[in-house]
C-alpha cells in the first residue's frame, strides 16, 4: 500500500475518532432534557428510532467528507462551509445518539437500515422509497460510496472543491428527503423540531453549494 494511502487511512481513522468524541460530548448535553412530559417513548422499531440511527450514519459521512476537503483545499469559502457542516452535523448526530440513550434503545438497529421509510405516513399514505429498488436495504439517499470518498482523497485544489460540492449537494438532497420522510411519519416533538431544522438548513446550503459549484 502506498504512503499516501496509508496516510489517508490514518487521517480517516483520526476523523472517526474525533467524531465519536464529539458525538458523545454532544449527547451528554441533551440526555435528560429531550423528551417532553407525557410523551410516550418510541419503540425499538419505531419511525423515530429508525430515523435517529440512519440520520446519525448519514451525518457522520457528511462530517468525514467535510473534514477531508479542509485538508485538500485552502479556499476560505469551501473551508468555512466544510467547518459549518462538520460542526453542525456532529452536534445533531450527538443529539440523536442522546435520543436513543434517553429512550433506553440500542444504537444498533434490529431491522435493515431505511425500513422506517417504508412505513405509512400520518395521513395513511405510503412513501415511494423502496429499500428493494433503487436504494438497497442497507443504503440511504445521497450517501456517497466508499469509492467516491477514496477518489475525493486523491484530488486537491479546485478539482477537490468541485468533487466535494457535487458529493455534498447529493448528500444534502438525500438528507432533506429523509428529514421530510420522518416529518410525514412522526409528530414526536424533538424529532419534528430537528427534522424541520435539517430541511431548512440543508436546503439553504444546497443553494449555496450550487452557486459555489457554478463558479468553478
Amino acid at each position: 500500500m502506498s504512503e499516501r494511502a496509508d496516510s489517508g487511512r490514518t487521517a480517516r481513522l483520526a476523523i472517526a475518532a474525533a467524531l465519536t468524541a464529539i458525538v458523545l460530548v454532544a449527547a451528554s448535553l441533551f440526555i435528560g432534557r429531550i423528551s417532553a412530559p407525557g410523551d410516550g417513548q418510541p419503540s425499538d422499531t419505531s419511525v423515530e428510532a429508525g430515523f435517529a440511527r440512519d440520520m446519525q450514519r448519514h451525518h457522520q459521512q457528511a462530517v468525514e467528507l467535510a473534514m477531508m476537503v479542509r485538508d485538500l483545499t485552502d479556499d476560505p469559502e469551501i473551508r468555512l462551509l466544510a467547518y459549518d457542516i462538520a460542526t453542525s452535523q456532529a452536534q445533531q448526530a450527538g443529539q440523536m445518539y442522546g435520543w436513543l440513550a434517553e429512550w433506553h434503545l440500542p444504537q444498533a438497529a434490529s431491522q435493515p437500515s431505511m425500513t422506517w421509510m417504508t412505513r405509512p405516513t400520518l395521513d395513511g399514505s405510503t412513501h415511494d422509497h423502496d429499500p428493494g429498488s433503487e436504494h438497497a436495504p442497507d443504503s440511504m439517499p445521497g450517501l456517497a460510496t466508499r469509492e467516491q470518498i477514496v477518489e475525493l482523497g486523491t484530488l486537491t485544489g479546485v478539482a477537490a472543491e468541485r468533487d466535494f460540492l457535487e458529493l455534498m449537494i447529493a448528500h444534502h438532497q438525500g438528507g432533506v428527503e429523509m428529514a421530510e420522510a420522518v416529518l410525514a411519519r412522526s409528530d414526536y416533538p424533538v424529532v419534528v423540531d430537528l427534522a424541520s431544522s435539517i430541511v431548512q438548513a440543508q436546503t439553504g446550503e444546497i443553494t449555496l453549494m450550487q452557486e459555489l459549484l457554478a463558479a468553478r
